[in-house]
């Protein structure tokens, strides 16, 4: 019996991944709901007692500084880098 790619969990593997790209204004959108969001994980690495969490937050000060520039310069092929590499901060 064939799967349909309704029927198939892991048909995702197997697509374009050009397919996954995002409209324009979706990437902006995205990408500032990510800076958003990891503007409040920094907030939490910078609350980690004795400095423990400063490195991560350095990291990911410079990735949101870095992914705003993107927006301002509207150089869509870093906004995409940015967005992919935010969208992987945890």
């Amino acid at each position: 019996m064939k799967t349909t790619s309704a029927n198939n969990p892991l048909e995702f593997i197997k697509s374009d991944p050009a397919e996954k790209s995002l409209s324009q204004s979706e990437l902006v959108q995205q990408l500032l709901y990510q800076i958003v969001r990891v503007k409040e994980l920094i907030k939490y690495y910078d609350s980690i007692p004795n400095g423990a969490g400063q490195l991560g937050s350095a990291i990911l000060t410079e990735l949101v500084s870095e992914a705003h520039g993107s927006l301002i310069n509207y150089d869509t092929p870093l906004m995409q880098k940015y967005y992919d590499l935010l969208l992987n901060c945890d």
